[in-house]
């Protein structure tokens, strides 16, 4: 369809006349169409995950932020955020130094109405021995609350209580994404309604729309993420007159203990095809990177892949951050390059591909604070770091694994709900670590090798081959693939100016002989040529460019063999947030007397120092024919 719309419009534009415009993406919405609109779709940088006073874990860690702060932060206002004073004046503020594109708010859905009774004077339940302990000692509340899954007395015989109270933060959320969403022509920022759905393994939920269901499906009645799609077919694409659609995210996938990326039924059968592809259908990306961790790859699980030692977590379960006699290494199928692999073998065996998903990454923000990514000033995340209400201790206030937490990039033709949600939907997505790169690939059958050089790169792109996301088309002859891959640095602002490339990679996995392989190629940039960073000071020093781009044809291909391919690109290396944060704090690890408590991570010589932000992008597909 792309390739007939560039056609049309060169048609026009080679006349003299006005261009018209082709939408690639169903409209469904009633707003006046964006003025900036490019046919060629450009980049949107936002953030599906985060959570604000209504989320259980936040509130009782002292966030007050409401889902309309939040907006207002990713639109780059200036958020107050705890530890609070008497007269409720927030003692740290942050604010973005770029707005976001695009932002939704996604709280926990458990527990939003026994949350809501235990802060609301004057409701029923609000005197109970648990709303008391709610309030009085918010941190014991969470682990009693969480470990929990029967319904609280002070909710009624018949839950009715609790039930109508989650409806009043939902509405809530629904609200402020109505109300932050740009709808004039100018689109300059877009959101989202969403909440997080929080079984075992955990799932964002993001609707095309305002049109959601009334309530928002948790894990306690909907305790599999079966139940979880089935309600969701029930209460929004079930009601065929609210035009509602939504798409699922997994998140976290690094500290899962190998839940998430089954292959099996509750009842232990296998996928079968019909149910792989509803998998597909549903959860159509995967949150690579975030707060809690990188979940990518982890060496030594699976792959030595020297560049999987990125913000890694040290254990399988989030439990173990809080009992530490839990801890034990993560098993290579918590991970999202393992799940592709997985897929082509489950592609090979019932016909259809469960993970077919794109990347994307988020911050898992718990301070209502989207698109906090940057490692210079770093206040921490909340959520599972160290509870601050009253006052601000002089210690490490986030765990030293943790870090600032990644973007969702979606290219798409405009900035609306409509495209962003095609763009969804198709995996034509990226995630990053936190700066802004722009980076795109192609895939196709031949590609030609001096497109990088092309003023039409990306119209040749499209016309001959497929987006990140996507299938390469079934193959008329043997030869290999080609990719044409174009990654940008972050051009970043004038307080912080972005940080040069300096590697691109290509990420191979195929099966042979019944098991899966990868490889990692190197296709352009340099891993040899000097770069560093001093930690003490936290100067850069070495080269590197502002781009890289390269045509690159398999040259290991096997036309039998079922595989799959993403792109991997670095910047030189900067300082670790954990490095500027104990720096600050006038800590040296080779004078004793400077190591305070509470900031003995600071000298844990198992966590860098150092950071190498980057970004992958979606994958592109090969099934053999047949």
């Amino acid at each position: 369809m792309i390739g007939r719309t560039l056609l049309a419009l060169a048609v026009a534009v080679g006349c003299g006349l006005p261009a018209a415009r082709a939408d690639a993406f169903e409209r469904r919405e009633k707003r006046p169409p964006c003025a900036d609109y490019t046919e060629l779709r450009r980049p949107y940088f936002g953030d599906l995950h985060v959570h604000t006073r209504y989320s259980l874990d936040a509130n009782t860690q002292g966030t007050r932020t409401t889902p309309a702060q939040a907006y207002d932060f990713a639109r780059g206002r200036a958020l107050g955020i705890q530890p609070w004073d008497d007269q409720g004046r927030p003692a740290r503020t942050v604010q973005l130094e770029r707005p976001l594109d695009f932002a939704a708010v996604t709280d926990h859905s458990e527990y939003f109405g026994e949350a809501t009774i235990c802060s609301t004077p004057g409701m029923a339940g609000y005197d109970s021995w648990m709303c008391r302990i709610f309030r009085g000692w918010p941190r014991l509340a969470f682990f009693l609350m969480n470990g929990r899954r029967t319904p609280f007395g002070f909710c009624g015989e018949d839950q009715s209580l609790c039930t109508d109270a989650d409806a009043l933060p939902w509405q809530d959320m629904r609200d402020a994404a109505e109300a932050a969403y740009d709808k004039t022509r100018s689109c300059e920022f877009t959101t989202f309604v969403g909440y997080e759905w929080t079984g075992y393994t955990h799932r964002n939920v993001i609707f095309r729309s305002k049109h959601t269901p009334h309530f928002a499906p948790s894990s306690i009645e909907y305790p599999h993420e079966n139940d979880l799609w089935g309600a969701l077919d029930e209460t929004c694409r079930g009601d065929v007159a609210s035009d509602c659609d939504f798409v699922v995210i997994p998140h976290n996938s690094n500290v899962s203990s190998s839940t998430t990326f089954h292959t099996e039924n509750p009842d232990g059968t296998p996928l079968d095809a019909e149910q792989a592809r509803r998998r597909a259908a549903n959860e159509p990306l995967v949150e690579i990177m975030q707060h809690k961790g990188s979940s990518e790859c982890f060496r030594g699980a699976g792959t030595e892949d020297e560049l999987c030692d990125f913000e890694n977590i040290p254990y399988d379960d989030l439990g173990a951050r809080f009992a530490t006699w839990m801890r034990k290494k993560p098993d290579a199928v918590n991970f999202v390059r393992t799940a592709l692999g997985i897929g082509l073998l489950e592609q090979g065996r019932s016909g259809a591909n469960p993970f077919h998903f794109g990347f994307i990454g988020s911050t898992d923000t718990h301070l209502g604070a989207p698109g906090l990514t940057d490692e210079v000033g770093y206040p921490g995340h909340g959520g599972a770091g160290v509870p601050l209400r009253t006052e601000l201790p002089d210690v490490l206030l986030d765990p030293i694994e943790f870090n600032p937490g990644g973007l969702a990039v979606l290219w798409a033709e405009e900035n609306s709900r409509d495209a962003l949600f095609a763009a969804m939907q198709r995996r034509e997505a990226y995630a990053t670590s936190g700066p802004r790169i722009r980076l795109r690939l192609f895939g196709g059958w031949d590609l030609p090798e001096e497109l990088c050089n092309a003023a039409d790169f990306v119209e040749v792109g499209y016309r001959d081959g497929v987006p990140m996301g996507g299938d390469l088309p079934v193959a008329q002859q043997a030869a290999a693939p080609t990719f044409a891959v174009r990654a940008v640095k972050d051009a970043g602002t004038d307080r912080s100016p972005g940080v040069r490339l300096r590697r691109l990679q290509i990420i191979k996995l195929w099966v042979a002989a019944g098991e899966v392989r990868e490889r990692v190629f190197d296709v352009a940039g340099s891993a040899d040529e000097p770069a560093g960073v001093d930690t003490a000071s936290c100067e850069p020093s070495g080269d590197g460019v502002d781009q890289l781009c390269t045509v690159w044809r398999d040259p290991e291909f096997d036309p039998r063999a079922a595989a799959v391919y993403y792109a991997r690109v670095l910047q030189n290396t900067t300082c670790r947030w954990s490095t500027q944060v104990c720096n600050a704090a006038g800590i040296d690890c080779d004078r004793t007397e400077t190591i305070r408590p509470g900031w003995e991570d600071c000298c844990d010589s198992t966590f860098p120092k150092v950071v190498q932000e980057r970004a992958w992008s979606s994958p592109i597909w090969y099934t053999p024919p047949g």
